[in-house]
This record gives C-alpha cells, structure tokens and sequence, in this order.
C-alpha cells in the first residue's frame, strides 16, 4: 500500500483500488449534471464569516437513498429525512451548521421549516427535500436567520467547483479542512459522475459518526437499488471509522441519483452496471472515510487497521473496529510507542473470535514495515526503527488474527492533548 498520504493541496489522496477506470475530476457535489450548489452565512453561527447554510438542488427529480445514526437519541432533522426519504425520491437537501436541532422542544418544528422554507423557493414538494443539521445540541434554535437567509441562498445556486465548496465549507464544524471529492466512470458507453461533501472530526464511532456527507450522481438506477448499495456500502466505509468511541445523534449520509448521464438504468443487483457503481460508490465513501479519520478532533495521525485471517468478514470488521477505538491504542499513535500488548488487549475484548496462538501484528508507514508480535507472544525488534515508522502521519496496524480467508479496514485517529482541548470548552 501507498502511504504518499496527501496530495500537492494537503488533501488525502485517492487511491483507485477497484478494477475498474475511475478518474478525479473538478467540481465536489456540482460535478455531476443536473446539480447546483450554495453555501452562505445567515447568522446561525456566532462568527461573521463561516458559513452556515447550505444548499444542493437537481434539476429534476431523483431516487433517493439515505442512512441515518443507530443512536436512540436522534435530532429532529433524521428524523424527518428518515421519512422524506422513504418513498425513494427527493430532490434537494438543506443543511445548516452551528446548531443540531437535537433535543429542542421546537425540533421539529425547524426541520419542517427548513423543507418548506426551500420547497416554497424551489417550487417543489415539501416532501422532496431532506435536510440536516449539525453543531451543539439542546441549544435553542430559532428560523429567523434562515428566513432571512433563503433568498441569498437561492439566489447564489450554482453548478460549478465553487459553489460546492461553499456548500461544503457551509457544514464544517470543528472541520480543519475541507471534505470533497468527484469522480467520473463509465456505464454502458456512457459517461457518469458521483460527487460528495462531508464534513466530521469529533464525536465518530463506527455505526455512523458525527458526520454529514451528502453525494450526488448522475447515474440512472432506481431507488430500492440505490438504497441497497448505500446500506451495503456503509458497513465497509463510515462504519469502519472511529475518532473517539461517540456515537452522534445526528449522522446522515443521504445520496440523490438524477438519472441524467442516461445510461440504461441499473434495476438488477446481479448486472455488470451494478457491480460497477457499487466499486464507483465505494471509491467515493472510502476517500471520504479516510478524510474524516485523519481530521479528527486534534488529531496528527491517520490510522488504518487492516485486519486478515478472520473467518468471517462480520468477525474480521468487529477486530478492526475494536483496535481502531481504543483510546490506549490511539495514545500509543500519538507517542509513537510500539506497544503491541494494547493491539491483543483491544483484540481480546472487542467479541471477534482470534486464535490467539496465530495473531501477528505488524506496524508500516512511508519509513518501512516492522514486525513486533508473531503467534501470539513477543518478537525481538528495533525499537527504535519502529518508532521512526511510528512518527509518520500515516501509520497502518495490519494484523492476522488466524488462518482464515476474510479481512477488513478501520480507520481512526491518535488521541492527543488537543482533543480534549476542543472538547474541554465545545460550547463556547
């Protein structure tokens, strides 16, 4: 594997890992045809100058899929984006930052306001718009700034580069940098696109994270498909990623497929069309994976876990997960201290089954690869080669944990003094 981490811009790289051609192209959420985006500042957010209130539109009507936080306390938003997308269609989603409409009394009243605020501006259906919100919860919310807002917002709708990343810039919260990726691929002679913005640092557990991401494409496929491939999709990309074992209330990633790249539409699950925008999808959610784990609150390492030998895949991403969220693991990270005794301890209460006689564990980065457990038990190495290999900002843990076919990645983060830092004073 590469651990060239970032590109010219300091963004995360992409890695096209299918078998398929899949190039990057300009252009985030607008990237493919048919979609417009706007991101402005409203006055939801204290600050005068970040963004709060984003946008995306299609032209015409779209299938519509979504997944949505497993925690129990849910913000009003998921709430009604779980019903609104439902019968598989929608056409637009508005997303505020600053504030997650969670545990508010006027809950749902926002959320229903937010939809038909856009709705009425659109002339489209209330029931067509999905929306999200993200920042601190149980705080009061009021729809006076997006009232005041939605016609700037309407008025700035664009279908170019710049106007997804203010849509993009729009949603960030403890965000350092920018999450945003297009790319284009062929379907049956015909060219197709998929674009996403994300935005997550803090609170990320696997089974969703605080995280938005919101991915437009162009593809025709019906909507019972689409949902399936998003459904299958997460279980290997945002569920794999962990910053620091919380499990937000207000997760969303919500796709809209336009139809207008006019390939013939993608109704079968066992067709060649199907395998390829699956492998398409998962280029996107694992770049945007990736970026999520490497700005996590604080954070200066990117993690990867590559579990192998399992016996099952459902086994193999239990491990993964389980070594990706400990928080002595990730402290370890951060010290560039090999201690492996913290991987077994992880691998051992995390309920995935190990041979505990056949686990292995390797450290890699861009300074090498070093073996320091093989078969359960101590191996004589380099401390100090494996600390080198450990102060890189890309580090994988690759682990085998029996002699199984099956295998899976987390990703994460280390844990450092400024994690606690943001989260000390989050409110203010």
């Amino acid at each position: 594997m590469s651990f060239n981490l970032s590109d010219e811009n300091g963004n995360i790289k992409f890695v096209n890992n299918t078998n398929f051609d899949i190039t990057l192209v300009e252009g985030g959420v607008c990237a493919p045809h048919g979609f417009k985006a706007s991101g402005i500042h409203c006055g939801i957010r204290a600050s005068r100058t970040k963004r709060d209130f984003a946008l995306i539109v299609s032209d015409v009507d779209c299938s519509a899929a979504g997944a949505f936080t497993k925690n129990v306390v849910k913000g009003a938003p998921v709430v009604l984006s779980q019903k609104n997308v439902s019968d598989g269609h929608a056409r637009a989603i508005i997303c505020n930052s600053g504030n997650a409409n969670t545990c508010a009394p006027n809950g749902m009243e926002i959320a229903h306001g937010m939809c038909r605020l856009a709705a009425d501006k659109l002339g489209i259906s209330e029931d067509d718009v999905l929306v999200a919100s993200t920042g601190v919860i149980g705080q009061p919310m009021s729809m006076e700034p997006m009232e005041k807002g939605m016609d700037e917002l309407v008025s700035n709708l664009f279908d170019d580069a710049m106007a997804s990343k203010y849509a993009a810039e729009a949603i960030m919260t403890t965000d350092t940098r920018l999450k945003e990726i297009a790319i284009e691929f062929e379907l049956g002679g015909k060219n197709c696109r998929i674009g996403a913005i994300a935005k997550g640092s803090g609170m990320i557990n696997p089974n969703m994270a605080t995280m938005l991401c919101f991915i437009t494409t162009d593809v025709n496929i019906a909507p019972e498909i689409l949902q399936r491939i998003l459904s299958n999709d997460i279980l290997d990309s945002f569920n794999m990623v962990c910053v620091d074992g919380d499990t937000s209330t207000n997760d969303t990633v919500l796709v809209l497929a336009n139809g207008l790249a006019k390939n013939d539409r993608i109704t079968d699950e066992k067709s060649y069309d199907f395998e390829v925008f699956s492998e398409a999808l998962r280029s996107v959610t694992t770049y945007i994976s990736k970026n999520l784990a490497a700005d996590g609150e604080g954070a200066t390492k990117l993690i990867e876990c590559n579990i192998r030998g399992s016996i099952s895949i459902e086994n193999a991403r239990k491990a993964a997960s389980s070594v990706i969220a400990s928080s002595l693991v990730k402290a370890a990270m951060f010290g560039a201290d090999a201690n492996w005794g913290r991987i077994l301890c992880a691998l051992g209460y995390g309920g995935a089954y190990i041979d505990v006689n056949k686990v292995s564990v390797d450290f890699a980065s861009a300074k090498g690869v070093i073996n320091v457990c093989k078969n359960g038990g101590a191996v004589d190495f380099s401390e100090e080669k494996a600390k080198e290999i450990l102060l890189e900002n890309y580090i994988a843990i690759n682990v085998s944990i029996g002699n199984g076919k099956y295998g899976a990645t987390a990703w994460g983060c280390d844990l450092t003094y400024d994690y606690v830092k943001i989260n000390g004073d989050y409110r203010t």
